[in-house]
């Protein structure tokens, strides 16, 4: 007879079945027995490393623990693969290996009365001994006074050979002093754990985020972090760095321009406070808290939520500070035994102590904002940016009248700057009458009827795959993007970001209108389109779509099309020999690019095979696709226009290449438009002709459609205009005050 179990209860059918057996009409209660010790130290295990990042956070407390002044650390798949720590502190005794990964192994504590004086970060000695239960742990360590580095493995928390069939005792190695621990996959034994960790770059970005925070913290203390494979480091900051400088390697120069030291104490709480926190001309989407308690890195709730409270009156709304504080307490009024992560620890007068340092920081950050700075534009774009300067302004005294306060008054409305705003009224293109033949308009606006725009002419599809973002910090990437930025043309850029599409003037000289405020510009949309995708090239470098052929591409049979249309373009009075010459050119091309193939897949999504088949190429833009006429000169020009030498050199010029590749081509005139007698070739063949006049009117309405509704949207939202496009780029061809001026005067 089985009993049934509580509403809310849940068992096993075996142990069911097992209490039958036992109990035969009775409902006694199940027996009480005592855990393995295997299964003990797995679930201890999992309470203290969650995740790669606190596994780090414990070893790197060690490291600094045992005297360090250099760490370095190395990562793999986010650190579920490996994660290697290396110090150059004091070592570990030989004699004590055999124990150093049982649970409750410690030099930092001999009793219970010791934690009310513990001044150093670990003190329980279960660090190690769960990470040996959930990942394979390799201690490499050397003495000052031993005359050889010692390496030994561990495996659930004792020592275990390297290999089968070998003793399990430490093995001397040639080794530097200090330690250096390894752990190689983490949570190998825990599978549902492991599968939790969907993404290695995001685990890859909290282990960045634990080891700034105690690159800032810790003075004197060199921090180097990066991924296995690669030469560049993420975080490389030296020993002799300040907090300032520490700040600005790992937060930006915008976070360490901006920052207001502070330092505060008081007897009666037993706590001295001091840090770093960013003034009031300085905000971010998101508060960003480095709070350390007696040296720990710690969360809290209650200092968060008191510093924005602080912090509220000064910033706009939807601004978030930056804090990093150091709390020195009385370690008697501190329990630092309140967490299994040690993430948060519980001290005497929190509520005194964080109100006193929110008080100074207050007074801080009153005494700045009297010389806050904004800046200011007139009404107009093109206007010169001024700067006010709050520090010397002057409040007027009760009764008498200061410019500084005063409010003007209600300007009189003025027609002449008068602009429409509602984008769904009439545009001036659909008032023209259309071309002959064709259903555009001359500035090239698609026709519209009853108020709706007609269908597009065709249907894109796309598949999305997924596919985790990787961040690239190349240093040669930074300063491309930073040379860019360093370009800006601050007014062309303000009118490319309020700007209203008026229409296509010419597809032969790739123009188009657009108004900006109350005037109206003509702009070289080709040279806009350059700008724009060299600017997706660099901010979206390595995660780019794909455009995949089926079937697949042969790249030499392209790039002889390429060299026979350069051969056209050349003149040369040895046919023969310029043959030869461009024969060799495709060969050599073709190799080079099969020979980087790999490097071109990762960066540039272009994938050819070894054996020169074209798979596909990079998609910049969603809804817009390239000419693929210029495909064999894009290809083609990838072997002398790239500089394959130095990184900086070949990603600028590849992805100038590809900006170039992507641009529009300059289109036909329509039939019946201006230039069109001109333009139009004769064909002996009336069906040949109507068939490439189709294909040409397909393409033209694909790039109208993509520069009205994909690219110049895209310019308004992200492209950053450079003083080159102002440079023939863009051309002032109306102003609504100067036509108002000369209508008034009729």
């Amino acid at each position: 007879m089985v009993v049934d179990s509580p509403r809310g209860s849940k068992r096993k059918a075996d142990e069911i079945e097992d209490d039958a057996n036992a109990n035969e009409g009775s409902s006694a209660p199940r027996r009480i027995r005592a855990l393995d010790p295997d299964v003990v130290n797995k679930i201890a295990a999992g309470e203290i490393i969650v995740a790669p990042d606190q596994a780090l956070k414990e070893l790197i407390e060690n490291a600094v623990d045992a005297g360090s002044t250099a760490l370095e650390i190395l990562v793999k798949d986010g650190g579920l693969k490996l994660l290697q720590i290396t110090d150059n502190g004091c070592g570990i005794d030989k004699q004590d290996l055999p124990i150093l990964c049982e649970r409750f192994t410690t030099s930092k504590l001999k009793k219970f009365e010791d934690l009310q004086s513990i001044a150093t970060y670990g003190f329980r000695g279960e660090a190690l001994a769960s990470i040996s239960h959930i990942a394979h742990l390799t201690v490499t360590t050397k003495t000052a006074d031993s005359n050889c580095a010692w390496r030994a493995h561990y495996d659930s928390g004792r020592l275990s050979p390297a290999k089968p069939g070998q003793a399990p005792d430490p093995k001397p190695v040639a080794g530097r002093p200090g330690t250096q621990i390894t752990v190689e996959d983490l949570f190998y034994n825990v599978p549902t754990r492991r599968r939790a960790f969907r993404s290695a770059s995001d685990e890859y970005n909290k282990i960045i985020d634990i080891v700034g925070r105690y690159a800032v913290h810790c003075s004197s203390v060199a921090f180097s972090c990066k991924k296995h494979g690669e030469s560049s480091t993420s975080i490389s900051i030296q020993a002799n760095s300040s907090a300032v400088d520490r700040i600005r390697q790992i937060c930006g120069g915008g976070v360490a321009n901006e920052l207001i030291d502070f330092s505060t104490s008081d007897d009666r709480w037993g706590f001295k406070a001091s840090g770093l926190a960013t003034n009031a001309n300085y905000s971010m989407k998101k508060t960003t808290i480095l709070l350390f308690i007696n040296h720990r890195c710690v969360e809290s709730t209650n200092v968060r939520k008191s510093i924005e409270q602080t912090y509220a009156p000064f910033l706009p709304k939807g601004g978030h500070p930056f804090v990093y504080l150091s709390l020195e307490i009385d370690p008697q009024r501190v329990d630092v035994n309140v967490h299994p992560t040690k993430r948060e620890v519980n001290f005497l007068n929190e509520d005194e102590i964080v109100q006193a340092v929110c008080e100074h920081i207050r007074t801080k950050l009153a005494a700045v904002d009297t010389s806050r700075t904004f800046l200011t534009q007139t009404l107009l774009p093109g206007g010169a940016w001024s700067t006010l300067d709050t520090s010397h302004a002057k409040t007027p005294k009760a009764g008498t009248s200061g410019d500084s306060r005063r409010t003007p008054a209600r300007p009189e409305r003025n027609d002449s700057r008068l602009v429409r705003t509602d984008t769904n009224l009439r545009k001036i293109t659909s008032m023209l009458p259309p071309a002959t033949g064709t259903g555009a308009s001359p500035c090239g606006s698609r026709a519209k009827g009853k108020g709706k725009e007609t269908d597009p002419p065709e249907a894109l599809e796309y598949e999305t795959v997924d596919r985790d973002m990787t961040a690239y910090r190349f240093v040669s990437l930074r300063e491309l993007r930073a040379a860019v930025r360093e370009d800006i043309h601050h007014d062309l850029t303000e009118i490319f970001a309020t700007h209203t599409f008026v229409g296509i003037v010419d597809d032969r000289r790739r123009l188009a209108a657009i108004q900006s405020g109350v005037k109206l510009f003509l702009v070289d949309y080709g040279r806009a389109c350059f700008e724009y995708f060299y600017q997706v090239g660099l901010t979206d470098f390595g995660n780019f779509g794909v455009i995949q052929f089926k079937p697949p591409l042969d790249l030499r049979e392209l790039l002889d099309i390429a060299a026979e249309q350069e051969s056209k373009k050349t003149p040369s009075q040895e046919n023969e020999k310029e043959e030869v010459d461009f024969t060799e050119a495709v060969e050599a091309v073709a190799e080079q690019l099969i020979q980087r193939r790999e490097l071109l897949l990762e960066y540039f999504s272009l994938e050819i095979t070894p054996t020169g088949e074209l798979l596909s190429i990079p998609l910049m833009v969603k809804g817009y696709n390239p000419p693929l006429v210029k495909l064999p000169q894009f290809l083609l020009r990838l072997g002398p226009r790239v500089d394959w030498t130095s990184e900086k050199g070949c990603f600028e010029t590849f992805v100038r290449e590809l900006a170039e590749f992507y641009v529009p081509e300059m289109l036909p005139p329509a039939p019946g438009g201006e230039g069109a007698a001109e333009a139009e070739p004769e064909a002996a063949d009336g069906m040949k002709a109507d068939a490439e006049d189709s294909d040409v009117k397909a393409r033209r309405e694909h790039v109208h459609r993509a520069i009205e509704h994909v690219l110049f949207p895209a310019f308004k939202a992200r492209l950053v205009a450079t003083n080159s496009l102002m440079q023939g780029g863009i051309l002032e061809v109306a102003n609504l005050k100067g036509l108002y001026r000369v209508f008034e005067r009729c």
